[in-house]
């Protein structure tokens, strides 16, 4: 008997020992890997963000991919898990910001460009150090040969070459158009970074002026300074005789002139019925001015403050303005009513500001035209279509419904960001001096052009556009590498389903364009994993537990069970610390029934297990209905099955049962029990490998007669 046994498990004194083990074994890496014609399986990491560190959410992910990885490998497929972590600019750069302010008082703008990079790139190292570190502890078999960060060298030239090849085939243009604005972090943002706060606000219900027909209800009146139309559904009797009608007003010491238009998209039933049209400052009512050829002024600059007005409104903040032209409205007897209500307000995911929709010259990607290479598509087409084909599937599959609702309201994206962290737009200008307008050149390429004079754009892109491209940019692309050729399409990608439209989408866009296929087959979204009160784990709620902390208290395949056991596909769910020592009693309980069949087994009951009795047959059913749920991706209910067979009815009853035969049996009962207690056992190691590797590679080099020194290659048995 090994001495080990004779103490319990002690997860501390094994997991940082076994993980060295793996790792100077090569096995990572799928060419290291023995030859068994499986064909390949790959996974690329959803790369964390190096903000600092992980949280228990990023556990529960990295054990479903650990979990799938290690299967597959014992499967026998060359398994590629691709690690990597995303420079995540506007977040990285905003943290650091922020920091700066906190301790020095300073902005970016005091530390220049080159100073600020110098600071967020220190940053960006440590937390990546801090993060491999915790995915280690965790176990992730990663190849870490082939770790990739969303800004080094490889993905830059990735990113440039993407960006001139959708500029070329006219998908990428520059224009004026209404985006998000932070006006905290003076940026663009996206539609899928802004969050949504309910606040309450007041809704306010006025005329223009004395003479003007129709009442009119917003949230935001100093916005009105800026409307140049009222828009009425062209089927309300209510407004149908003022249509085509046009005034002139001063409001506010603000000269407007208001059109009343029909438009089909006006909800009569809403308020007065009443739209008063804002272009520069709405989304929805810049899509009006576009169907009817309406100017556009803009009277809030980045700052949220007003652009127009006397001493009343000029400069001042938004909110303050508000406030002046209520007071106005009140004294000029034009406000009919004011409401308390709650609105949910757009606020920037990474800073908080309160989002201004501007107009501002920035780059976009058009999602709806038509593409001549792909025989007259559109991006949404290529994004919609192998999900609606069966090409790639979505786990669970009610997110597809969720998917196309999002695609066929995507606006073209803006990819633009007014930071420094991040790609440099591939472009630039410089004045045409041999021309007679003397409009700016410009050049779109990989490398800057040769000549005096060009400046190149000062915007980053879009994080998502870099990390749209991680399923191929990792694998080597632009070039035509073995990698890309052997584990492209990626076989899985398992993102929170938080994640689906800023990432998952965009990968099939990305993917669908450049290379002419889909990045990945099978999208298994988890759910989210929330603290004990529910709340999601995030750095800014103050709830963040690190993976290590627990890991240190109760081991790492003590974790992962917990995280994936009766945790549905899909489904969100709540950390339980309780639930984590129940698994660690369950580390011990194999460690025991291991040093009971070691006492009471010998080398002969583990040389022959092919033919190991009655028992035999109950415990195949079981694991065959086991490995059907690994193979469909339903890792809770098989880690509930593995852990139900071995504590209830392996230990409970059929050990238990053994003992008696093995003390009082005759010699062929005492063999037959001994060999099904091997061969079981045996194989229950194998299969529970997947879910709770450290203990199971540790447990699997004290058995006798094994076939590799290492678990984590053994076959799977079924």
């Amino acid at each position: 008997m090994n001495e080990k046994f004779l103490k319990p498990y002690d997860p501390k004194e094994t997991e940082d020992r076994i993980y060295k083990l793996w790792e100077k074994s090569g096995f990572f890496n799928p060419d290291n890997l023995p030859e068994k014609d499986k064909g390949y399986f790959s996974i690329v990491l959803p790369p964390p963000n190096v903000t600092g560190t992980l949280h228990l959410g990023h556990a529960l992910e990295d054990s479903i991919q650990d979990l799938a990885v290690r299967y597959k490998r014992m499967k026998g497929f060359k398994t590629l898990w691709l690690p990597g972590t995303d420079h995540a600019a506007i977040a990285t750069q905003a943290k650091v910001e922020k920091e700066i302010q906190k301790k020095e008082g300073k902005s970016r703008y005091d530390l220049g460009r080159e100073e600020m990079l110098r600071r967020v790139k220190e940053f960006a190292q440590q937390s990546h150090d801090t993060i491999v570190s915790q995915v280690r502890k965790m176990g992730a078999s990663l190849d870490w040969s082939r770790e990739a960060f969303t800004l080094d060298e490889r993905r830059n030239l990735a990113v440039k070459t993407a960006f001139k090849s959708m500029y070329d085939a006219g998908l990428i243009y520059r224009g004026n158009r209404i985006v998000n604005w932070d006006p905290k972090g003076q940026t663009t943002i996206s539609d899928d970074e802004i969050v949504y706060e309910e606040r309450k606000a007041k809704l306010y219900t006025f005329k223009y002026s004395k003479d003007f027909p129709i009442y009119i209800s917003t949230t935001r009146p100093e916005t009105k300074v800026g409307d140049v139309a009222v828009a009425v559904h062209p089927e309300d009797e209510r407004y149908e005789k003022f249509i085509g009608q046009e005034f002139d007003a001063e409001f506010c010491g603000v000269a407007i002139h208001i059109k009343i238009i029909a438009d089909k998209e006006v909800d009569k039933e809403f308020g007065t019925g009443a739209l008063g049209v804002t272009p520069a400052h709405s989304m929805t009512d810049w899509e009006i001015a576009d169907r009817h050829d309406l100017p556009r002024p803009q009277v809030i600059n980045e700052y949220a403050k007003m652009t127009v007005g006397d001493e009343r409104l000029l400069n001042k903040k938004t909110t303050e303005a508000r406030e002046v032209i209520v007071n106005w409205l009140r004294s000029e007897g034009l406000l009919e009513k004011e409401e308390e209500i709650s609105q949910n307000v757009a606020t920037a995911e990474r800073t908080g500001g309160i989002i201004e929709p501007l107009p501002k010259l920035q780059w976009f990607i058009a999602v709806n035209k038509p593409i001549k290479e792909r025989g007259g598509k559109t991006l949404k087409d290529l994004m919609r279509e192998p999900v609606e084909k069966g090409e790639i599937k979505i786990i669970p599959d009610r997110f597809e419904k969720v998917y196309y609702h999002w695609i066929e309201n995507l606006r073209d994206w803006c990819i633009s960001r007014q930071i420094w962290y991040g790609h440099q737009i591939p472009v630039w200008y410089r004045s045409a001096s041999l021309t007679t307008d003397q409009k700016k050149e410009i050049c779109c390429d990989i490398n800057s052009p040769e000549g005096e004079g060009w400046e190149q754009d000062s915007d980053t892109l879009d994080t998502w556009f870099s990390s749209g491209l991680w399923t191929f940019s990792t694998l080597g692309w632009p070039e035509k590498t073995g990698d890309l050729k052997n584990y492209h399409p990626t076989s899985l990608i398992n993102p929170g389903y938080e994640i689906l439209f800023f990432w998952v989408a965009r990968m099939i866009l990305m993917s669908q364009f450049l290379l002419g296929e889909i990045p990945f087959k099978t999208v298994f979204l988890h759910g989210i994993l929330r603290d004990k009160n529910g709340k999601k784990f995030s750095k800014s709620s103050g709830n963040n537990i690190d993976p290590v902390e627990i890991i240190e208290k109760y081991g790492a395949d003590a974790l992962r069970m917990s995280l994936i056991s009766g945790t549905g596909m899909g489904n969100d769910s709540n950390f339980d610390e309780n639930k984590v020592k129940g698994y660690k009693n369950f580390a011990n309980k194999i460690w025991n029934i291991t040093r009971f069949i070691l006492e009471n087994t010998d080398l002969e009951d583990f040389s022959s297990l092919k033919d190991a009795g009655p028992l035999s047959k109950e415990f195949e059913d079981m694991a065959n209905d086991m490995t059907s749920d690994m193979e469909n991706y339903r890792f809770h209910l098989a880690a509930e099955k593995i852990y139900q067979y071995i504590w209830h009815r392996f230990a409970d009853e059929i050990l238990e049962d053994s003992k008696k035969v093995i003390k009082e049996g005759d010699d062929n009962s005492k063999k037959e029990v001994k060999k099904s207690l091997a061969y079981i056992w045996i194989n229950c190691v194998k299969m529970l490998h997947p879910f709770m590797p450290f203990v199971t590679e540790e447990i699997w080099s004290m058995l006798p007669q094994k076939r590799n020194n290492l678990l984590m290659i053994e076959e799977w048995p079924f």
